[in-house]
């Protein structure tokens, strides 16, 4: 038996198993099997930020139950690999750290008292639905006194031996004030891309300060401090070996393998490193870190976020997107903002997301990245495996298989007229099908 579950701009997740035509073919040029199996899934997810929480307080409760139900029930989207910031990132209600009261180095004011506000609760409701989800999280900006600037935005850390010890211990004492809350923190990722210098909540990290910090200060305050959370390189927006810049006048250029292996050719910091993870201009690097380092786990840790026009156009990008890492190695891919309003971020930049709550009528809105997501993590489980594929559609289409032994295949159409797609696997004749795609569709098959 085959499902087929498809999605156009104009009809949402519609049932149309009955139009699928079995082949019996073991081969078809559209797209097939190849017989090559790659890495497992960790799953999808998106990041717990204040300014999805917010919103959320202000429908019903009802419709509130309901959102959380589609995002993380096992048996609707499914989110079991989650993101959460430490402090403040730029889709926070305001900018914060957990101590800011200066050269207190030894963290003795210490505090998650504003999450226990917003982030913690907004968890705690995901748990609900997923008791053993699983949840990295990463720092925007660390404590401004320990910054040059001394702000929040902009900078870097000032990479005195008392700072590092001293934010190494802040980020231990995080993962523990969390798991006083039940909240496990599985992986920690140094910082949220080390290469943004931004007006909002950043921190620049070179290779060189990346690979101190993590072989002789967190790698052992990790030890010392007897946690089990997993030290990942990330998140990782870079590094670009050129882009232009000054209006498309000038070049900067900063080489990959000097960044990159410059921090994994360290057996000490390697010995810490548990995996690396890539969003944004990382999309250009992964593949170049997965065929030289095979060995080290990666993910793809932020959907990119769009102008908050939320069109159908980004959402096929956002399809793009997935393929692309997935089939460069990563585990899992992570959305971004799960819930917004329909107003400005605290920095001036709206950004797509899954559900909008307009902040005058708090009516509930689904944008067309909801159904994509939805369209791969309500049918491709934790623990599938990439298939290797080749085809026509293979820049257009994915498959998987997952633990139960179903095979999952996601396809798109790009083009503005329908096109005939067939389907093979040439080790069981009876997953061959064909079926007409609907122009500029999303598409899911999962047969048995």
């Amino acid at each position: 038996m085959t499902t087929w579950i498809a999605t156009t701009p104009d009809a949402k997740l519609v049932d149309r198993s009955a139009e699928v035509a079995a082949t019996g073919a073991t081969a078809a040029a559209d797209l097939q099997l190849d017989g090559n199996e790659y890495q497992s899934l960790r799953g999808f997810g998106g990041c717990f930020n204040e300014l999805g929480w917010l919103p959320l307080q202000t429908v019903t409760e009802a419709e509130r139950d309901q959102i959380i139900k589609e995002l993380f029930d096992p048996e609707e989207m499914n989110f079991t690999f989650n993101r959460a910031p430490v402090a403040a990132n730029d889709f926070a209600d305001h900018w914060y750290s957990y101590d800011e009261v200066e050269g207190d180095y030894g963290m003795e004011h210490f505090s998650v008292e504003r999450d226990e506000e917003t982030l913690i609760p907004y968890i705690h409701r995901a748990q609900e639905w997923q008791p053993d989800m699983r949840l990295f999280s990463s720092p925007w900006s660390p404590p401004t006194w320990m910054k040059r600037p001394k702000a929040y935005n902009y900078g870097r850390l000032i990479q005195t031996p008392e700072n590092l010890k001293a934010y190494a211990k802040y980020l231990v004492k995080y993962i523990q004030a969390y798991a006083e809350h039940g909240i496990t923190v599985n992986q920690l990722h140094v910082q949220n891309e080390v290469f943004a210098d931004q007006k909002f909540p950043s921190a620049l990290w070179d290779a060189e300060a990346l690979k101190v910090f993590i072989r002789d200060y967190l790698g052992p305050a990790f030890d010392e401090a007897g946690l089990d959370t997993d030290i990942w390189l990330g998140t990782l927006n870079g590094p670009e070996d050129m882009k232009w810049t000054g209006g498309g006048y000038g070049m900067a250029l900063n080489n990959y393998n000097r960044f990159v292996d410059n921090i994994l050719f360290d057996d000490g910091a390697r010995h810490y490193i548990k995996g690396i993870a890539y969003q944004w201009a990382g999309q250009n690097c992964i593949a170049r870190t997965h065929e030289s380092w095979p060995e080290i786990e990666l993910i793809q840790s932020e959907s990119e976020c769009g102008d908050g026009q939320n069109t159908w156009e980004y959402a096929e990008y956002v399809f793009h997107l997935i393929n692309h890492y997935f089939r460069n190695g990563a585990t899992a891919y992570t959305y971004w903002n799960m819930i917004l309003d329909d107003q400005d971020s605290t920095w001036g930049w709206w950004q797509n997301s899954l559900f909008t709550i307009t902040a005058d009528t708090h009516e509930v809105r689904r944008n067309p990245e909801y159904y994509v997501m939805r369209h791969f993590s309500k049918y491709v489980r934790p623990g599938a495996k990439l298939l290797g594929t080749t085809g026509h559609f293979n820049s257009m289409a994915i498959a998987f298989r997952n633990p139960d032994g179903t095979v999952v295949v996601v396809a798109q159409n790009a083009l503005e007229n329908e096109m005939p797609f067939e389907f093979a696997d040439p080790t069981d004749a009876s997953r061959g099908l064909k079926v007409t795609l609907a122009p500029r569709s999303f598409n899911t098959f999962v047969l048995d």
